[in-house]
């Protein structure tokens, strides 16, 4: 943690927790076991964020692809997800942090839907980190999502075709009061982004680990941050171009 340079924080980290599955596989448990534990990793990484400063968190806990996973695992995490809620929000109020999600819910049992609202308004007027559980969420979703609301706005008036400019998409996706990520991982040992935060994406530095995310702890956190603070970001332009003059060094 001392290594980490608490001016170059990233302000928004974005997790895609893999790995559950093969970790209990590995243990020769059902997968649910897996995820279960996963929820230790959660606290830990929620509560090494907090620590650190870093303003938003969005895990990637649900995609809408996992719906078809088989249906005794889609229940058992439905009912994982509303006891972690109870067990958690009194926490998060502890400690400051505000919960939101985003997604289409709507497709959430109404037990869940439920208490993840009530979660969230419990949680509201906190200042500190902003957890964001990405639920029944994917990229490709909250692109044709955004694209349905413009398309509306055009047909009722509300909005001229040539006023839509990256603000305007931008202000229809499902992070629209959310500030694009800074630093993506994912656990596992795999690479690829599956249809997470597509738009969102563009300009994230991505680290990828090996660790397992049941086994993913806070110096996991802080190697992928000293990592990420290792990089050059430039955004299309050139070192150059982003490196600060004699005079302004000085």
């Amino acid at each position: 943690m001392e290594q980490i340079n608490p001016s170059q924080l990233p302000k928004h980290i974005a997790i895609i927790m893999d790995g559950n599955g093969r970790w209990a596989k590995e243990k020769g448990k059902e997968r649910l076991y897996g995820h279960f534990h996963g929820v230790e990793s959660v606290r830990e990484i929620v509560e090494g964020c907090a620590e650190l400063g870093v303003s938003y968190l969005t895990l990637y806990a649900f995609s809408t692809e996992n719906w078809d996973r088989p249906v005794a695992e889609v229940d058992g995490l439905m009912n994982l997800l509303c006891e972690t809620i109870n067990k958690e929000t009194a926490t998060l109020n502890k400690n400051n942090i505000r919960l939101t999600v985003i997604g289409c819910v709507d497709r959430l049992p109404a037990h869940a839907y439920e208490q993840l609202q009530e979660a969230i308004a419990a949680t509201s007027k906190n200042t500190g980190l902003t957890l964001v559980m990405a639920l029944s969420y994917s990229g490709r979703w909250d692109i044709l999502h955004a694209v349905q609301n413009i398309a509306r706005k055009v047909a009722n008036g509300d909005l001229k075709v040539e006023e839509l400019g990256e603000d305007v998409f931008q202000q229809n996706l499902s992070t629209k009061e959310i500030p694009d990520p800074e630093l993506m991982i994912r656990t596992s040992g795999e690479f690829r982004i599956s249809n997470f935060l597509l738009y969102q994406l563009a300009y994230t530095e991505l680290v990828f680990t090996p660790v397992l995310w049941p086994d993913f702890r806070k110096q996991h956190l802080y190697q992928a941050i000293i990592d990420f603070q290792s990089r050059e970001r430039r955004f299309g332009k050139t070192s150059a171009q982003i490196a600060p003059s004699d005079s302004e060094s000085l």
